[in-house]
């Protein structure tokens, strides 16, 4: 649909955004989230990434539209400190239904 194309258009192919993505979660130090936002100004999906609690929108300007979770209370009873195999499983989970409707939603 219209998100995997705009996946495809901003990062080349779902295979290089998924590699973006979880490259950038498996660096959080510490605590945080890595995201998938979307830029308004720009009209582009981009992956970021933040410390602790700290909010996307609040700290690069993107919407939401994917939050993985790499606080250890996330993953650590079932991956211990393992995050990357954590973040290849997590794939497996994620509602593309959702994540398409926030991007329809922020782009209107």
């Amino acid at each position: 649909g219209e998100l995997l194309e705009a996946i495809k258009r901003d990062f080349g192919s779902f295979e290089k955004f998924k590699e973006k993505l979880t490259t950038a979660s498996v660096a959080v130090q510490g605590s945080g989230w890595g995201w998938l936002g979307y830029n308004k100004e720009t009209n582009r999906l981009q992956v970021a990434a933040c410390a602790n609690q700290d909010p996307l929108q609040g700290t690069t300007g993107l919407i939401p539209l994917l939050g993985i979770d790499v606080w250890e209370h996330a993953y650590y009873l079932q991956y211990k400190n393992v995050r990357p195999d954590y973040l290849k499983a997590i794939w497996n989970v994620i509602s593309w239904q959702n994540v398409s409707e926030r991007y329809r939603a922020c782009k209107n």
